[in-house]
């Protein structure tokens, strides 16, 4: 079966630069997630951070 795909792949004219570009966006999504990670206001994270703990939304339901 493997055998079979290879085969069908290898005869696709530019096909190699679609691994490329897979690549480029998972190693770009994560660079900027890390980026918003370390530059995130302390403020913000810790006002998200307690959002499960608030009492207040639990009486809306």
């Amino acid at each position: 079966m493997l055998k079979f795909v290879k085969n069908h792949m290898e005869s696709i004219t530019g096909i190699e630069i679609y691994p490329l570009i897979s690549l480029l966006i998972f190693f770009i999504f994560f660079v900027s997630l890390f980026y918003w990670v370390f530059t995130a206001k302390k403020d913000y994270i810790s006002k998200v951070s307690n959002i499960p703990l608030d009492n207040q939304n639990d009486s809306q339901l």
